[in-house]
């Protein structure tokens, strides 16, 4: 929580209470329905929710913006980026259900209203968003045709909607076909280890 605070010093009191019940929250669900790696949650303030709130660097989601969270697992980057955009709406889909039962447990205790978490693939999601987001599920060129439907044509940020991608590592050769990607490294905005080879990727679709 102190990173948290540090790199996000704005939080208000809701929101700040939210992020300190999260880690508590799955470390219970974890301990009966496996989401998150086991040595992960030592670190799980760095390498879950910054991770996850690393998109927040990169856009910051205006009122009433739509966002579609794709193999959100156990809520990640959804649950994270929902409680910093209260006022923004959130679907987070994973074709394993169990996973789910964890997100809705989870925004339940929190008193979450902008998420809406189903057991679905993404080929079957039907509605318009703003914004797809998702951390590594596959490579883009496998990821985009799933959600390339879904991204509505009527953009209100600096950055025309499409794709916020969490990924790591050496990217060439995966978007060599996506020439209008942009990688911005989490590295510049969170200094540790971790976040040394982390990116977000920005697909306009």
């Amino acid at each position: 929580m102190d990173k948290l605070r540090y790199y996000f010093p704005n939080l208000d009191a809701t929101q700040q209470k939210q992020f300190e019940m999260l880690k508590e929250l799955y470390a219970y669900w974890n301990a009966q329905i496996n989401v998150i790696s086991r040595k992960d949650m030592d670190a799980f303030y760095e390498r879950h929710v910054l991770h996850a709130l690393g998109i927040s660097k990169i856009l910051s989601f205006k009122k009433g913006t739509t966002i579609l969270d794709v193999g959100t697992g156990g809520g990640f980057p959804g649950i994270p980026l929902a409680i910093l955009f209260p006022k923004s709406h959130f679907y987070l889909i994973d074709s394993i259900g169990k996973k789910i039962k964890v997100v809705n447990a989870v925004q339940e205790s929190l008193g979450m209203t902008n998420v809406k978490a189903s057991q679905l693939r993404a080929e079957d999601f039907k509605p318009k968003v703003d914004f797809v987001i998702s951390r590594a599920v596959t490579k883009m060129d496998v990821f985009v045709p799933w959600i390339k439907s879904n991204i509505s044509s009527e953009s209100r940020h600096h950055l025309k909607n499409g794709v916020l991608y969490l990924k790591g590592g050496d990217l060439d050769e995966e978007l060599k076909n996506f020439p209008k990607a942009i990688c911005f490294d989490l590295n510049d905005y969170f200094n540790t280890l971790f976040f040394e080879t982390k990116k977000v990727v920005h697909l306009p679709l």
